[in-house]
């Protein structure tokens, strides 16, 4: 009486075809959820420069003028030291202290504006951290 041994292992090609068939899927799937992070980048990035136009309109209203470029962004969070003894700065503007954008990079911010001599600038200038280009590499702009 032998008895035969039931096999409960997979083989080394069938393992091989499903390490293919996984490979085919990944290269099929990836550039599609790759080409929508670049979009989700400069979607998120023009939803921060909305937040902090709104910021800085609530401190201009409080204050009576647009932070400083030298007071910068960082005079929605913190009260600036030119304002001490003020009690105009009703802040923080920002539920948070000021973001970098989404590619890891502070936020422009002039005032006045060069665009806007009555207001500020505020942008990114996107991927690749430099004025001007195109595609994930263009400013985003407050204006």
């Amino acid at each position: 009486m032998h008895r035969r041994s039931q096999r409960h292992a997979f083989t080394l090609i069938e393992l091989l075809v499903v390490i293919v068939i996984i490979g085919m899927l990944a290269a099929l799937v990836a550039p599609n959820i790759f080409r929508n992070v670049g979009a989700a980048k400069d979607a998120t990035a023009r939803s921060q420069i909305e937040m902090l136009g709104a910021a800085l309109d609530a401190f201009r209203l409080d204050v009576g003028r647009y932070p400083t470029t030298t007071e910068g962004l960082t005079a929605l969070w913190e009260k600036p030291s030119s304002l001490a003894e003020s009690p105009q700065w009703r802040g923080p503007y920002t539920r948070k202290a000021i973001p970098l954008d989404p590619w890891q990079h502070a936020y422009i911010y002039t005032a006045p504006g060069t665009v806007n001599p009555n207001g500020y600038d505020l942008l990114s200038y996107g991927a690749d951290g430099k004025a001007g280009g195109d595609g994930e590499n263009a400013d985003i702009t407050s204006w």
